[in-house]
């Protein structure tokens, strides 16, 4: 198990943390389950103990007594099969084994339903957003940044100072799943407040200062926020009122800011030559 993580994850695969953070969760729910059905210490197991019989066992408790969905369990067979397609090229003897666990299946999943808010709703979430406090500018920074390039939480979490570039075509620089990077144009409204919290960061910013922390909480701080921001705003719906495009989609291309650009105008740092 150790070379399965350092070696073949890590160098091999070239995984990224989080990534090996996720097999991790898989193979301590499996070695507990493998040594609660085996009756045994975890420490007592061998390689021979996980059976086929006891990995379909554990697909049913992830689904049973977990209650985790489809989606978390095929996630969860999905790491099975790297670690039993490793197991097959160390351990010949277990190549019968490992031939029946690398063909489960995925299990089929209903799509989960989008929900989003329109782009007026959006608009009156940002009117109502408190102006005044010590962390009102970064917070309203944030939902803008996050509504105009449809980033990722880790990825604001991750995101450095170093990674703006605030001038006269202001854009920014994703670091996102996969080590893949991904630069998108910011409006002239994201920009200014951004500006305006760069100014007001005390000691002054280093090209390595995280763009959104707590006050001395450091950059993952930012996962906070989903309790405390956007504060309380009630939003209704018209019953049965349909929804248009969501509006994270165009901001994946470029976005339009809530007032300026047409649907269907390229933005111009993404216009492609003649």
């Amino acid at each position: 198990m150790h070379s399965f993580f350092v070696d073949h994850l890590t160098t091999v695969k070239g995984l990224r943390p989080a990534s090996v953070r996720s097999y991790r969760d898989t193979m301590r729910l499996l070695l507990r389950f493998v040594a609660a059905d085996k009756g045994t210490k975890i420490t007592k197991l061998n390689v021979g103990d996980l059976s086929f019989e006891r990995v379909l066992g554990f697909l049913r408790y992830l689904e049973q007594d977990r209650g985790n969905h489809a989606r978390t369990r095929n996630q969860r067979l999905a790491a099975l099969h790297t670690l039993f397609d490793y197991i097959a090229s160390r351990d010949p003897e277990m190549l019968a084994v490992c031939q029946r666990v690398t063909a489960i299946p995925m299990k089929r999943a209903a799509p989960a339903e989008t929900r989003y808010l329109e782009r007026d709703e959006v608009e009156e979430l940002l009117r109502r957003l408190p102006r005044d406090g010590r962390l009102a500018l970064r917070d309203r920074s944030l939902l803008l940044f996050l509504y105009n390039t449809g980033a990722r939480a880790q990825e604001v979490a991750d995101l450095r100072v170093e990674h703006l570039d605030l001038g006269d075509h202001p854009l920014v620089r994703l670091h996102g799943k996969g080590d893949k990077w991904r630069t998108c144009p910011l409006w002239n409204q994201t920009a200014q407040l951004l500006r305006a919290l760069l100014d007001s960061f005390d000691p002054p910013s280093t090209p390595q200062t995280p763009m959104f922390s707590a006050h001395g909480a450091g950059p993952h701080a930012v996962r906070h926020l989903q309790d405390r921001a956007p504060p309380r705003v009630e939003l209704r719906r018209r019953p049965n009122e349909p929804q248009g495009q969501p509006p994270h989609l165009p901001a994946h291309r470029g976005g339009a800011p809530p007032r300026g650009r047409r649907r269907g105008q390229r933005h111009p740092r993404l216009a492609r030559p003649r």
